[in-house]
């Protein structure tokens, strides 16, 4: 295109409400140029609004494409430490898995002399790391477990899916569960997640006053930093 060319097309973007920078994209040439052939150009005000207008649409497309851009840089950080963990990590033997189950216990679990066996979280998977881990590790049956659910009463009503739900995690009838509490805690407002919270779950095992004592067992030499050998 010959410059005179230019300097009509850019000139005729410019009335339309296009940026000196635009303009320059659009048609390849410096923004000096561009500014230099439009500098007489008078807006109108429909004009000059129409230019804010495009700025911030431009200047919100551009905040998007780095959102996503940084979206996906993170992404791919979770993916590629995800990757090294399981590097790392390996396969667990059954110390491995013992060790981790006591860690948990030591921060999740009941300790109390005059309580049952329990772990209790709100975390579906720690619940399930631990479910097998009483199962593998302690040789706990599945119908001695009882577990019980502990909620706010504004989900009295979704009670039964909540249920449900802990019941299909741990493959237990729900006849086996023990009653829901309702902890009547007034909140100020309703999360986004209301509907799929499912409360805090007590693993407890039955009849486990030896089992709970073993556990703690464990726990108390683990916490023996004289048995520490990191040769």
């Amino acid at each position: 295109m010959a410059k005179f060319q230019e300097k009509i097309k850019a000139q005729q973007l410019r009335r339309k409400g296009w940026s000196v920078n635009a303009i320059a994209k659009e048609l390849k040439v410096s923004k000096g140029s561009v500014s230099s052939w439009c500098i007489d150009i008078y807006l109108t005000k429909k004009q000059k609004d129409l230019l804010k207008k495009n700025s911030i649409k431009a200047g919100h497309k551009g905040r998007m494409i780095g959102a996503n851009m940084n979206r996906q840089k993170k992404l791919d950080k979770i993916l590629f430490y995800e990757k090294e963990g399981r590097k790392t990590v390996g396969n667990l033997s059954r110390r491995d898995l013992l060790m981790v189950g006591i860690g948990l216990y030591w921060g999740e679990g009941v300790k109390s002399d005059r309580s049952s066996l329990a772990f209790v979280n709100s975390d579906p998977e720690a619940i399930m790391f631990m479910y097998e881990w009483f199962r593998l590790i302690l040789e706990v049956k599945r119908e001695d477990f009882m577990p019980r659910i502990f909620i706010n009463d504004i989900h009295r009503y979704r009670i039964q899916k909540v249920l449900k739900f802990w019941s299909n995690l741990l493959k237990l009838p729900i006849e086996q569960f023990g009653n829901p509490t309702f902890l009547k805690i007034k909140q100020k407002k309703v999360y986004e997640n209301h509907d799929r919270y499912y409360g805090v779950l007590s693993l407890k095992v039955r009849r486990s006053s030896n089992l709970k004592y073993q556990t703690l067992g464990l726990l108390k030499a683990t916490k023996n930093l004289d048995n520490v050998d990191v040769a």
